[in-house]
């Protein structure tokens, strides 16, 4: 189970528990006095809010495995919630309390002289029962200078890219069951299935790009007409490449795609939209075009591209990755892959989907971190 508790806010969702007791705001009235008092020498207040709040943490995590405390026991903004917390460490069958730690005051060398005092000095010392998590190699290089001397975990801040991109959520499904984070090269082409799409150029391309060892994805939104005469059996030959090629796991036509409970997904322009703010770079393998509307789509959300040399798209296209149809799928392929190494918001974009998304720090980072902390191996 997950439960949040606060000194103030709101209940924000019904997924988990989440519980607002004031006394543990920093605002608090009773706290604030407590504060003022403890720095004249009267810790009689401070003691007995200590006590309540010792009451209130040990009711709530009587099924919690795990505390996780954010800056709580370093900031000096709730000294009885961090005198209370430090006193649940010490409990026997209690659960396992995490410093989630990102600032002190005392990495100012003009911090207010009441904290060089105890019982405030607490705020920098560690307790043998707390495990210490930073967010960052040079806070933990802080915290090492300023702090009585402790294990530290860095575990790095992170994002998350659906609600960052405002992703619908039939994307963020998508994303999910396709593992579009986690790959090396998101490639993707909105066109239509037609020969003159020359869409048998892509796919040699992709298989091209995996060979080069890349874990690529390429995302065909278009489907086929059925009406129109050459399109069916294009379409069935394209399929033939996909499987002949071992493709499957690096090809999505998304227009028939379905999700895993069976559900069509439309491909409609939100879905376009958020696919190319999740791509590493579009491709454009067409033959003929009357214009390069997905080149400028693709202008609008800075993602590159790679395109065949046809003459639209050298009206449109500037400082892109032209390569001519009559080149080697192999050799396209090693281009497209120096020209987004030479891009160095491709470089930096793939760095934070491999490091900084929070459902790899999650996985990779924090719930082995869960298990090691609660013997729960």
């Amino acid at each position: 189970m997950v439960s949040v508790l606060a000194g103030m806010g709101n209940i924000y969702t019904e997924d988990f528990s989440v519980r607002i007791v004031p006394m543990l705001s920093s605002k608090n009235p009773s706290i604030l006095k407590a504060h003022d008092e403890c720095k004249k020498g009267d810790e009689a207040s401070l003691k007995r809010l200590t006590n309540r709040i010792y009451k209130v943490l040990q009711n709530w995590s009587r099924e919690l495995d795990v505390i996780v405390a954010h800056n709580v026991l370093h900031m000096p903004f709730n000294l009885p919630l961090t005198l209370a917390l430090r006193r649940l460490a010490d409990s026997p069958n209690g659960p396992a309390v995490v410093s989630w730690a990102h600032d002190s005051p005392y990495f100012e060398p003009n911090h207010p002289k009441y904290l060089d005092n105890p019982p405030w000095t607490v705020l920098r010392e560690s307790h043998p029962n707390i495990y210490y998590v930073t967010i960052s190699e040079s806070r933990m290089r802080l915290f090492k200078k300023h702090c009585t001397e402790t294990l530290w975990k860095v575990i790095p801040n992170g994002i998350d890219p659906a609600r960052f991109f405002y992703l619908d959520p039939a994307t963020v499904t998508l994303s999910k069951e396709l593992d579009i984070f986690s790959r090396d090269i998101i490639v993707v082409q909105p066109s239509r299935i037609t020969p003159r799409k020359n869409l048998e150029l892509s796919i040699h391309i992709i298989r091209g790009i995996k060979l080069l060892g890349y874990n690529v994805l390429f995302l065909l939104t278009g489907a086929y007409d059925p009406h129109e005469r050459r399109a069916v059996p294009y379409y069935r030959r394209l399929r033939y490449w996909i499987k002949e090629l071992d493709l499957q796991e690096n090809i999505a036509i998304l227009a028939e795609y379905r999700f895993h409970n069976r559900k069509k997904l439309v491909p409609d322009r939100v879905l376009i939209r958020d696919l190319y703010l999740m791509a590493d770079i579009l491709l454009m393998t067409s033959k003929d075009e009357g214009f390069g509307l997905p080149l400028v789509e693709a202008g609008m959300s800075k993602l590159p591209i790679a395109c065949s040399e046809i003459p639209a798209f050298r009206e449109v296209g500037e400082d892109v990755c032209f390569f001519q149809l009559d080149e080697p799928p192999l050799f396209i392929a090693g281009r497209i892959v120096e020209y987004l190494a030479r891009t160095s918001t491709h470089k930096m974009f793939r760095n934070v989907m491999h490091k900084y998304i929070w459902d790899v720090i999650c996985r990779q980072q924090v719930i082995p971190f869960l298990h090691e902390i609660t013997g729960n191996k």
